[in-house]
């Protein structure tokens, strides 16, 4: 794989930013950019903040009474908490650490988006099932299963199906927090193969931790610990010549 560096549109940019839970800093004075097609790997010890961090971006943390984000977010130049909070989950897609599928059909989990959205015609919602499974490499797989259930598939394939519901709602940016760590590894690499895949249509971050996979798929890596981030930069560097002592400790395997 060959990462291309061309990417000159910032989607998302974050600048001094805090974040505290009561009287816990659990993010500290944190800057950071996403550039558009760019795929981002975080990567850090467990609990150093790296799934709160992309949480802000569709505001999952809104949900927490006592989390209080100081600093700027800007998505496409515009501060995320003046937009509204359902357009910017919208256009923030966002796939978990376990596959999470619906309790119904692979076609209605697609579908389920789209219909919220106001969304009633058959013949498109069928177009966006094809159109959304066809980009997560899985309508090969699933175009004569999808009247059943989406729980009939397996780890692999729910994680796609995961991913092309939220491709359904074309969205600019899918953060992925862990998205192989619960599958097995021919799974993940078709994983890794789709990420590689989606960064031609989306821009990217995703949770690893896992060293091999943040080298083998992102343009960039940032660093995290205790909440800071100590170093961002393009993935070759931060493997080959990382600046800091630390990073390089973490990536070594001295500690972490």
């Amino acid at each position: 794989m060959n990462l291309s560096e061309n990417s000159t549109e910032t989607k998302l940019s974050v600048t001094g930013l805090d974040l505290f839970y009561g009287e816990l800093q659990a993010l500290k004075n944190v800057n950071f950019t996403l550039e558009k097609n760019e795929v981002s790997a975080l990567i850090g010890p467990s609990g150093c903040g790296k799934s709160t961090f992309i949480r802000i971006f569709n505001r999952m943390n809104d949900l927490i009474p006592s989390c209080r984000i100081t600093g700027d977010v800007l998505l496409d130049n515009r501060d995320i908490y003046k937009t509204d909070v359902t357009d910017l989950r919208r256009r923030v897609g966002m796939v978990f650490q376990k596959p999470n599928p619906f309790s119904m059909s692979v076609f209605d989990n697609i579908a389920y988006g789209p219909r919220m959205q106001g969304l009633r015609d058959r013949k498109k919602l069928a177009q966006i099932v094809e159109t959304s499974l066809t980009k997560a490499a899985l309508w090969d797989e699933a175009k004569d299963r999808l009247k059943k259930p989406a729980q009939s598939l397996s780890g692999g394939q729910q994680q796609r199906l995961c991913i092309a519901r939220s491709i359904a709602m074309e969205p600019e940016i899918i953060l992925m927090d862990e998205p192989t760590s619960a599958l097995d590894p021919i799974a993940t690499g078709r994983i890794e193969e789709l990420i590689w895949e989606l960064k031609k249509d989306y821009s990217i971050i995703i949770v690893t931790h896992a060293m091999h996979q943040a080298s083998r798929i992102s343009d960039r890596t940032a660093f995290f610990l205790l909440g800071e981030i100590i170093e961002y930069g393009s993935t070759k560097k931060i493997f080959t010549n990382p600046a800091d002592p630390r990073t390089e400790n973490y990536i070594s395997g001295r500690f972490g």
